[in-house]
């Protein structure tokens, strides 16, 4: 745990879109953790007490329990163009999704109270996080309509073109049997569609490791969720989406 530095704070493309003044009010607040993949962010039920800003490559996702309660569906992921916490729930209200790191790195955390009254300095400021609480719902509807109409190639291909634009370079740790949860499909099916991406040149894979080899051929294959989101976010938060 440090204190963020200017490279932290432009790491984060939904901050660095905001004027000095903003910025600055945020700033003091600030306190930058190193986190590993598969740390809980929050729990569903909790309050929402904390905010969380990945920093370049670093990723997180939301994720909501089966009704068994046996398994969790992945429901949107969020890297450095956005945030995850209060900056959606306006407040303590608790959290109806559980959000872990999908991806370990650096991570900018925000008392959620903290970051309210700053919201209520800055008439700017409230409308920006507001803009991009518009986006993040927008991202849940599309994951939703993907999940009931596209094929779990599509989707594994938008998921592994999501990955890839969040890292420096087009390798990433993730195993088949994370990506099958991510998916909310049996592994067997996810090791059938990653043998076809690799025998199509599309993908290599080591133990625990992606590495894309061919990313126009990826996006060849994936559905149209990904441009309609980027499309949103262009006309909404200007630029700063990333995939996913």
């Amino acid at each position: 745990m440090t204190t963020p530095t200017q490279t932290d704070l432009g790491g984060n493309l939904l901050l660095g879109k905001l004027s000095e003044a903003d910025r600055a009010r945020l700033t003091p607040h600030f306190m930058v953790f190193d986190l590993k993949a598969g740390h809980t962010l929050h729990e569903a039920g909790q309050d929402v007490i904390e905010t969380w800003f990945p920093i370049q490559s670093a990723m997180a996702a939301f994720c909501v329990a089966t009704n068994d309660g046996s398994d969790a569906v992945e429901v949107a992921l969020v890297g450095r163009e956005g945030a995850i916490g209060g900056i959606v729930s306006n407040g303590r209200l608790p959290a109806y999704a559980t959000s872990m790191v999908r991806f370990g790195g650096r991570f900018l955390r925000i008392k959620t109270s903290a970051l309210e009254l700053a919201k209520l300095d800055s008439i700017t400021l409230r409308h920006w996080f507001s803009r991009y609480s518009d986006c993040l719902l927008a991202q849940v509807f599309q994951t939703a309509a993907c999940n009931a109409t596209h094929t779990i190639s599509q989707r594994t291909a938008k998921w592994l073109l999501a990955a890839a634009s969040r890292t420096e370079g087009a390798e990433f740790e993730l195993t088949q049997s994370q990506l099958a949860e991510m998916l909310g499909v049996g592994r067997t099916f996810v090791t059938r569609t990653i043998r076809h991406f690799r025998d199509s040149g599309l993908v290599a894979t080591r133990r625990g490791l992606f590495i894309i080899r061919d990313e126009p051929g990826l996006r060849r294959i994936t559905c149209g969720c990904t441009a309609a989101i980027e499309d949103h976010f262009d006309t909404v938060l200007h630029e700063i989406y990333t995939g996913a």
